[in-house]
């Protein structure tokens, strides 16, 4: 559990430090997530920190009862964004800061194992790697915004680990049948190679943990990743509908 908020925290803290040197009129920058701009991705971010932390805590936001409360899923998404449309973009920045400081503190307070009622539930562990790779992917637009690449760290492997766990849950939202089969990744990192599943998987992607990664929070294309690879019919139905994000 230490491990996995460490690296949580980490993201958030690089994050902080890219948003260090931004002028004012770049907080109004528009990102690759259409009409949203800097404000809003951290905005976003902010929200769902207090979420996350009320559900850690059992405070009174709920996000599956919000969600649920909502006209669709966007309109509770624009409802956070929103809140942050009325504040300076320094206002924003504070409230980001202070709503991750305290779900790290929660979440380090957990047992890796207890379990965490966000959508269908998953473990305190998981729910700490699903806030990295939430700040991972929004603080990802915010660079390409500013014209950044990718913010690359080995971090990535945590993030592949739950784009890789989340493929049945992806698949059931985009409504398709999952065939039958065991799925393993193996990606490159530098001069590493990342095994993520059963070592007797016999359905296989390979390729960069970049690509891979910035596939799974939807972030490009299949058609634009190259190095990705696939040896199997679950691998190949993977790689068109990879979601790790409810």
């Amino acid at each position: 559990m230490d491990q996995a908020v460490a690296e949580l925290s980490a993201e958030v803290e690089e994050l902080e430090r890219f948003l260090d040197g931004l002028r004012s009129e770049q907080w109004l920058q528009p990102t690759p997530a259409g009409g949203w701009d800097v404000r809003d991705q951290v905005s976003h971010l902010a929200d769902t920190n207090e979420i996350c932390f009320d559900m850690l805590t059992g405070g009174p936001r709920d996000l599956n009862a919000e969600a649920l409360a909502a006209e669709s899923p966007d309109a509770f998404t624009a409802s956070g964004v929103e809140r942050g449309r009325v504040m300076s973009p320094e206002d924003v920045r504070t409230w980001w800061q202070q709503t991750a400081a305290r779900q790290s503190e929660a979440l380090r307070a957990k047992d890796a194992r207890d379990r965490v009622p966000w959508g269908l539930g998953m473990s305190a562990r998981m729910m700490a790697t699903a806030r990295l790779m939430e700040h991972w992917a929004h603080g990802l637009d915010i660079r390409m915004a500013l014209g950044a690449g990718p913010n690359v760290t080995p971090r990535l492997r945590s993030i592949a680990l739950l784009v890789v766990k989340a493929v049945p849950y992806a698949l059931t939202v985009s409504k398709v049948q999952q065939p039958p089969g065991t799925l393993r990744a193996e990606l490159t990192y530098d001069d590493e190679l990342w095994r993520i599943g059963p070592d007797d998987a016999d359905n296989v992607i390979t390729g960069d943990a970049i690509e891979f990664c910035m596939l799974g929070v939807q972030r490009t294309t299949r058609d634009r990743c190259p190095s990705l690879d696939i040896k199997g019919d679950l691998a190949d139905l993977a790689l068109d509908n990879l979601r790790a994000y409810l």
